[in-house]
Parts: structure tokens; sequence; C-alpha cells
């Protein structure tokens, strides 16, 4: 290791140390995490509006802690907690008309990912809407009661290699590349399943473990959380839908930085019977950094 990178993994360590301790307003939540690690767990995912997905593994609920984050967003890093919430009025009318999502808020999503990472190229590959009502019959996701990422350690230069050329990929492979969700209310404010979030820094690499995801026409990965009590939980009350959350699903930089956000719905046990139900987007992109 360089001088200059050890003092970057030093400062960064420093940064995670000085996290503040969980403080504040929060709610007590189940959730669903692999209980063990004896069993690979598998998640077998038909396409939208033809079933539910369904998972092999070993499974349980547990309860957990999950503190209102809005005290401390202005304190929050993607390098440390590995989640932000950021402000962001869109120019779409209808989210759920794909070409008005790829013409417009494909590039809103990029510029707001750069601008919040310093990237040099942005490239959004993926969305996913859900919704808490009829999702199968609408051909749409349910939100995902389970504790997880989206990416792992061989599944994110993977997706690079699916995405670009062969020989940009090669190229970008080199230098260090992440993944961000960007998580918003298609209507607000979000009163039923909203998001919880884990500090990254609560995370141990045994947290982690691989799942395979079966398509009907592939199969990737990514990783489930074993349950560890040491998690420390967070979530932005009320989201309305000029908002947006940032989660870095993976790093390849080593150096001391969050690479992994472990994330889930939850049922908010101070929810109104008469909350409307939950209407989501996430939008996948990889951050290119030089």
């Amino acid at each position: 290791m360089t001088a200059a990178n050890h003092a970057a993994t030093t400062a960064l360590a420093s940064q995670r140390q000085a996290l503040p301790a969980p403080v504040g307003e929060y709610v007590e939540g189940q959730l669903i995490y692999l209980a063990d690690a004896a069993v690979k767990p598998v998640s077998y995912n038909p396409p939208p509006g033809t079933g539910e997905p369904r998972r092999t593994g070993n499974y349980g609920t547990f309860a957990a802690r999950i503190r209102d984050a809005r005290p401390l967003a202005g304190e929050l890093s993607l390098d440390r907690e590995g989640f932000v919430l950021t402000r962001h009025d869109t120019a779409v009318t209808d989210f759920y008309d794909e070409a008005e999502l790829r013409a417009v808020y494909y590039p809103e999503m990029e510029r707001l990912v750069r601008q919040a990472t310093g990237a040099a190229k942005v490239v959004v590959f993926d969305h996913t809407i859900r919704v808490a009502e009829r999702a199968v019959e609408r051909g749409l996701r349910a939100p995902v009661r389970m504790v997880h990422n989206d990416y792992t350690e061989k599944s994110g230069p993977q997706r690079v290699r699916d995405l670009l050329g062969a020989d940009e990929a090669a190229a970008r492979l080199t230098r260090r590349f992440a993944e961000f969700n960007v998580w918003r209310p298609i209507r607000g404010p979000v009163l039923a399943a909203p998001l919880a979030l884990a500090d990254a820094g609560s995370i141990a690499p045994a947290d982690l473990l691989t799942c395979d995801l079966v398509y009907a026409d592939r199969t990737g990965e990514i990783y489930y959380g074993v349950y560890n009590p040491g998690h420390r939980w967070y979530y932005f009350p009320h989201m309305a839908a000029h908002e947006a959350v940032l989660i870095k699903c993976y790093d390849s930089a080593k150096d001391g930085r969050a690479r992994f956000s472990l994330h889930t719905a939850f049922d908010d046990p101070t929810t109104p019977p008469s909350a409307p139900p939950r209407e989501s987007i996430e939008i996948r992109a990889f951050a290119f950094f030089e």
C-alpha cells in the first residue's frame, strides 16, 4: 500500500469511527433476514405480472429499532453510511410511461448521480417500479421485504461487462467504479412500507451471503443479509415525491469506504390504517471514476 493510499484509508476509517451514535425518534420494526448461513439462499423471480417471487433458505423475522434519519440527513455520506437523502424535482409527469422515463428520467438521474459522486461517467441502465397493491395483476413488482443488497463482489463487475463493449468494460474495470440505486416515491408522502437502510459501518463481511437470483432467461446474484443485532437501521419518515435516496450497492474501492448497503421495505407500526399503498421507483446506475 502506498503512503497516499494508507492516508486515505486512515482518513476513511476515522470518518467511520466518527459516525454519531443513534439518537432521536425511532420505530420498532420487524425485518426479514437470513437466520443463518447454513443453506445457500436462492430467489426465483418470474417475469413481472406472472407470479410472486419465491425463496429457498433459512429465514427469520427479527425485531429492529429503526431510527429517524432526518435529523442526521446533513451528516450522511455515501462513503461512510452508504446512503444519503437529497431533494430532486423531476420533470416526469407519468412514471408509468416507459418512453417518458427513458427520455426524461434517465438523463435526470444521470445528472443527479454525477453531481452526488463526482464521477467522470454515469450509465443509467435499469429501473423498477414497485407498488404495494395488485403488483402482479398490474405487471409490476411489489416492495421487497427482505434485507438485501443489489450487487455482490462478483455481480458488480459482471454487470459492467454485460452493459459495455468488451474494450470499454476492460478499461473501466481497471479503475474505480460504483453502482448506485436512486429510490424515490412516485406519490408521497410514503406512509406504508417505507425503506429501511442499514449504516454500512455496522455491516460485517460475514453479514453478507450470496443469493442466486434466478430469472427465466438468466441467473444473477445479490447479497442477502444474515441477522446481526449490531446493525444500525435508519429510515426517512414520510418521504415526499420531490425527495430521493441514493444508495451505494457496490464500490470497487477497498480503501475503507462503504462498499455495500443493506436495505429493505418494512411495515411501520405507526402507519395509519387509511394510508395509501406505497408506489416507488428505483433507478440503477454505474458511476465510473478516472
